[in-house]
């Protein structure tokens, strides 16, 4: 497979570069002891979505390719682990495991059938293909219909740690977690992600280049198609609960206002957009204010005020005062 030839490839670190890194290690070690301050129930809940938001964020932000359609990895991996680990009684990893190939063999196909489309077409497929998978959960008797599958047993970790202890289920989440953002940077940090970054700024060139846009973006498809069931594996587990919220087109919606809100073409974005959108979510819960119509209004003021996303638009700051 080529890659686009980078002239430079070595630079020092950006001062947002820098900023971005910093943020990312302060957000770790407050990771590591937030169950000390906080339930570690909604921060697992937190963790899930912000790995999700970044799967979606490499498709979104780095391929230019805007997905409707992405509930269906998410929720199709969630309904998979939660039917291994309970039915089957397959231990905690390979229940997980099993979501995770599920989602990416899905996305894989999905890809295969979008990918030669370009904007809203593209958009429109994913969003059809999501539907579909959307009714079979509804109608196949594995997935419980709108019961969804309850009581899912978390097992143990590696036949030794006992996931029923909510902070030991916490802190596994969090490595998934952390693990699955690392393969995120490192593939946007590789030639991939720059050649990725390269066919969304102008397509036509890269072609021009003798490479071949479709393969890169289906391998990029498929990989945030493989994350998103990753997390939606967790989250079934750890809430020992599949349900069709998770594949519904309201939870593709979702994931997009999570990675705008935060900023997308960055890592730090989807983290901020997601922990944003999931607090308000659960601290509106009980308030009985209108949840949507708040978490939209919210929206809608932070894309006038923050075009590039909240955490975008600080980069921007810090590198224009860095500049002056």
């Amino acid at each position: 497979m080529k890659s686009v030839t980078l002239a430079n490839p070595v630079t020092p670190l950006g001062y947002g570069q820098m900023i971005g890194r910093v943020l990312l290690v302060a957000i770790v070690v407050a990771m590591l002891i937030a169950p000390l301050a906080v339930y570690p129930l909604f921060l697992i809940k937190i963790l899930c979505f912000v790995l999700f938001a970044a799967a979606f964020n490499l498709v979104l932000g780095y391929a230019g390719l805007l997905s409707f359609g992405h509930a269906a990895f998410f929720g199709g991996g969630a309904f998979i682990a939660a039917h291994a680990a309970k039915v089957w009684q397959w231990p905690f990893e390979l229940a997980v495991l099993a979501g995770t190939v599920f989602a990416t063999i899905l996305g894989l196909v999905f890809g295969a059938l979008a990918i030669r489309r370009h904007g809203i077409y593209f958009a429109m497929i994913t969003l059809a293909l999501a539907q579909m998978v959307y009714f079979m959960a509804v109608q196949m008797p594995f997935t419980g219909g709108e019961d969804g599958i309850q009581a899912v047993p978390r097992g143990y970790l590696l036949g030794v740690i006992d996931l029923r202890n909510i902070t030991a289920m916490y802190y596994t989440v969090l490595g998934g977690t952390v693990i699955g953002l690392v393969i995120i940077w490192r593939a946007v940090n590789s030639p991939f992600g720059h050649t990725l970054s390269a066919i969304r700024e102008n397509e036509t060139r890269v072609t021009s280049l003798g490479l071949k846009p479709e393969r890169y973006k289906l391998i990029a498809f498929t990989l945030s198609a493989a994350l998103s069931g990753f997390a939606g594996s967790l989250k079934a587990i750890a809430f020992q609960l599949a349900s069709l919220v998770d594949v519904t087109w309201h939870m593709s919606g979702e994931v997009i206002l999570m990675t705008l809100l935060g900023g997308m073409g960055t890592l730090i974005g989807p983290i901020v957009g997601a922990t944003v959108v999931a607090g308000l979510e659960h601290f509106l819960s009980t308030s009985g204010l209108p949840i949507t119509f708040i978490i939209g209004l919210f929206f809608v003021i932070c894309v006038m005020m923050f075009r590039r996303g909240m955490f975008g638009e600080l980069k921007l700051f810090l590198e224009r005062r860095k500049g002056d």
